[in-house]
């Protein structure tokens, strides 16, 4: 595949977003750039619709998600997607190092087990721990010096295959690494959280979440929620999210959000804020009618745009979702879902003329895709040529409407012939880019191409 240099770009043009549950009609949306204002020109350019899909879309890092454990080698992960999960969440058993460092013998199985993941096409979300409880008389966990030394010992492993961690949860402290329960008392130690999770930062690359378990800590560290002026820029506020292993399960989510003398309100009020830029992640953990509810599950969902939720607890709660109706939306809308409406194009274009597109597409999912992903614009036809679209994030596509419009410019010596016009969204990073399975696919019909992970929009011809 021929890679055209930035210069071929000539303008990232428009970026405009709707607020959720507006129509196209309802915004003072700008048109699509042109060159000249022709009838010859107009009558070039082509307008094309597309019809959505009904089913869940399997996309990276979103959605119902299993839970493992322990992480094992010998794991064929391509099993989860069958399953339709593109996403796993996995513990990692630190029982036997509490007092100890780790041993090369399990590095390099943690590392052959991440290997795995990435054959089978998906990605995890790993939690560190040294004990599975019980509550409230925990097993032990470490000492925040042995914490540190094993992060340090674990650093190359997570840089090296941060590509199939989606996000981390802080782990490591009390039981089951939920930051509660402490036998060394780090759960009532600022600075050692502090340094925990400092630590954790500075072992993933800066692009990677790191996630805790009590809004508490995380307004305890940064009063302030998460604004859009700061998101995505690597520092540590904007790299914390949340993860809830009791969501909807009572009045207070079994003291997630009590815990630090905090309540519901205050706390979901800072989390919804924050969760437009960080992934909110967990479980259900028992049957509470009040918040399970479809209606008040969803609302909830909504308002802490939820990306990811174990499908296989609490089990009952899954079942109940099922029986009332509401498990499918929930499947289709955990994360991100991505709904192409509109494309106008040209539909023939001169070598190294200017080729205008506008689409206009909803996110109908709770959250946006949240790790960072470049986007492409794809010319294929006597020649494959992808052109990146700089200063398009779609981290920032929040739900609701939106319409984006970019102008390129085509190179001057472009074979002539009909070409495919496809938008790519590969995985971040090099490693995955060139694989299908970890490409984002929008929720339409008759556009996905999977041999490529390209989402086409239309032809159109060069003469």
């Amino acid at each position: 595949m021929q890679k055209l240099s930035p210069s071929f770009l000539l303008a990232v043009l428009i970026l405009t977003a709707c607020q959720p549950g507006a129509s196209v009609s309802d915004q003072a949306l700008p048109t699509a750039p042109v060159a000249a204002s022709s009838p010859a020109f107009e009558a070039q350019m082509q307008t094309v619709t597309y019809q959505p899909l009904e089913s869940d879309v399997l996309n990276p890092e979103r959605g119902f998600r299993y839970s493992l454990d322990n992480l094992d080698p010998a794991i064929d992960y391509s099993t989860y997607r069958t399953l339709g999960s593109s996403l796993i969440f996995s513990y990692v058993r630190l029982d036997n190092y509490r007092e100890s460092d780790l041993p090369q013998e399990f590095l390099d199985r943690l590392d052959a087990a991440l290997a795995a993941i990435r054959r089978g096409g998906v990605k995890v979300v790993l939690r560190f721990s040294y004990n599975f409880g019980p509550y409230p008389n925990s097993e032990p966990d470490a000492s925040l010096e042995q914490i540190l030394r094993h992060i340090q010992q674990l650093k190359p492993i997570l840089q090296r295959n941060a590509d199939v961690i989606a996000w981390l949860h802080a782990g490591f402290i009390g039981a089951w690494g939920e930051w509660h329960t402490s036998t060394h008392g780090l759960d009532r130690d600022p600075n050692a959280k502090r340094a925990i999770l400092e630590a954790l930062a500075d072992a993933l690359p800066p692009d990677r979440f790191i996630l805790l378990r009590y809004p508490s800590d995380l307004m305890a560290i940064f009063p302030e929620p998460l604004t859009a002026d700061q998101a995505f820029k690597g520092t540590l506020q904007a790299r914390l999210g949340f993860h809830n292993d009791c969501f909807l399960s009572s009045a207070d989510d079994v003291g997630t959000y009590t815990a630090g003398a905090n309540s519901r309100e205050n706390a979901t009020a800072y989390l919804s804020q924050l969760t437009q830029f960080v992934p909110a992640s967990g479980e259900t953990c028992q049957v509470y009618p009040e918040l399970q509810s479809c209606e008040a599950a969803i609302r909830e969902m909504e308002k802490l745009h939820w990306t990811d939720l174990n499908i296989s607890y609490h089990s009952q709660v899954i079942r109940n979702w099922q029986r009332e109706g509401c498990f499918e939306e929930i499947q289709r809308r955990l994360g991100y879902r991505l709904v192409m409406e509109e494309a106008t194009f040209n539909a023939t274009a001169q070598p190294g003329a200017t080729l205008n597109l506008t689409w206009k597409m909803r996110n109908e999912g709770f959250a946006s895709p949240l790790n960072p992903r470049p986007l492409f614009l794809v010319l294929d036809g006597p020649q494959t040529i992808t052109l990146p679209l700089e200063g398009i994030d779609p981290r920032t596509w929040l739900p609701g409407e939106w319409q984006l419009s970019t102008s390129i410019q085509l190179p001057s010596d472009l074979p002539s012939g009909e070409y495919r016009l496809a938008l790519w969204l590969p995985d971040g990073y090099e490693s995955l880019r060139s694989d299908p399975r970890y490409s984002i696919r929008f929720a339409n019909q008759d556009m996905w191409d999977e041999a490529h992970g390209w989402n086409v929009l239309g032809t159109f011809r060069v003469p």
